[in-house]
């Protein structure tokens, strides 16, 4: 068994979308591939700011994450982080947020690394077969219906903990949804609730 705590950002065709639906700035470009650059070098610009607020820890990791974590690699369990976001912020965050002694054991599966991204499950797929894993004994923990979808594609167990951002999205599918981990006295779940997730479809 192992866990994927995992993120999501917007693809370049949902931030074409949004500007599309709300207008575009004054100083954007008019010519389709000139906007195309524009919106790379907002991307660009965001991952600059974000690597910044992580350096300086002002990104605090939700409550829970780092003691999942622990729980996991005490136990011998394979850790892995998957998402479609900027290989550099993901790798970032595990380094900065969760430390080096963590970061050394934990195997990131981000960026580019499949050419599709979530709902599709070809990270997790991915992540299984480097691991060398059986999909059907590992937990997800994810944010968002996107990747919610893409977990149980890939035939893997998920636990949902929403976000300010995702709260009211569908996920009716998840075998456990919470509002986060959390750390004690106010844990919501741990590494033997994901536990048990798995024996349920070896006793059913």
């Amino acid at each position: 068994m192992w866990i994927c705590t995992a993120s999501c950002l917007k693809l370049e065709v949902e931030k074409k979308a949004y500007f599309n639906k709300t207008g575009w700035p004054e100083k954007a470009p008019s010519d389709e591939e000139e906007r195309k650059q524009f919106i790379a070098s907002l991307h660009k610009r965001k991952t600059e700011l974000f690597m910044v607020l992580i350096e300086k820890k002002l990104l605090p990791l939700r409550p829970g994450v780092a003691k999942l974590i622990d729980q996991a690699l005490e136990k011998g369990v394979k850790v892995a982080v998957c998402s479609t976001s900027n290989e550099k912020a993901v790798t970032a965050i595990v380094s900065f947020l969760l430390g080096p002694e963590r970061a050394e054991k934990i195997q990131i599966f981000a960026g580019d690394v499949v050419p599709r991204k979530k709902p599709d499950p070809a990270i997790y797929t991915l992540a299984a077969s480097t691991l060398g894993v059986d999909p059907s004994s590992c937990v997800v923990v994810e944010d968002s219906a996107i990747g919610l979808a893409a977990a149980k594609a890939a035939g893997m167990k998920c636990i949902v903990t929403k976000s300010g951002y995702t709260a009211e999205e569908d996920f009716l599918n998840a075998d456990a949804v919470f509002d986060c981990i959390g750390d004690p006295p106010e844990e919501r779940f741990d590494l033997a609730f994901c536990g048990s997730l798995l024996q349920k479809q070896y006793v059913s």
